[in-house]
């Protein structure tokens, strides 16, 4: 069996669910890789950084973040207009543009050492977590790829049930 490499979001999740999920999967630490790792809105509060944490410890999960692997805020930018163009939004998204992943390949994922994750994922599951429902539609499955192909990991996506 190949090793894996988890992606998980935010958004369809309660706390309750997250962590349910990881635990289903065998996941034993969580690989943080958004820039600002807030929230917005009363429903993902749970999600805010230091109350990941701490839900995170409680469970027996651990955390790291990979600031460097987050787009950078002209990426995010380049999204957002991809989105008003065919009328999505961050929480609606399906895909990722072809600009962003262009510049997110260029600009981030080149320039990456990605061996301290595959080190994780040789210790125990590892899940790149942001903020999307849907993998596709978010930075996380570029780097699990990204991940397959340089070190022969299986990415596996997690999604709220």
């Amino acid at each position: 069996m190949a090793e894996r490499i988890a992606t998980i979001g935010v958004y369809g999740f309660d706390l309750e669910r997250f962590l349910g999920t990881l635990a289903t999967a065998g996941v034993g630490v969580v690989v943080d890789v958004r820039q600002r790792r807030g929230v917005r809105g009363r429903e993902y509060a749970w999600a805010n950084a230091q109350r990941l944490q701490a839900a995170l410890a409680a469970a027996g999960v651990g955390y790291r973040h990979h600031r460097e692997l987050a787009p950078t805020t002209a990426m995010r930018e380049a999204q957002y207009r991809a989105d008003a163009r065919v009328g999505e939004g961050k929480r609606s998204r399906t895909h990722l543009s072809l600009e962003f992943a262009r510049l997110y390949t260029e600009q981030v994922l080149d320039r990456a050492d990605l061996e301290p994750i595959a080190v994780l994922a040789r210790e125990s599951l590892p899940a790149l977590l942001c903020v999307e429902r849907d993998t596709g539609a978010c930075h996380r499955h570029l780097v699990a790829d990204r991940l397959a192909r340089e070190f022969g990991f299986e990415p596996v996506h997690l999604h709220p049930a």
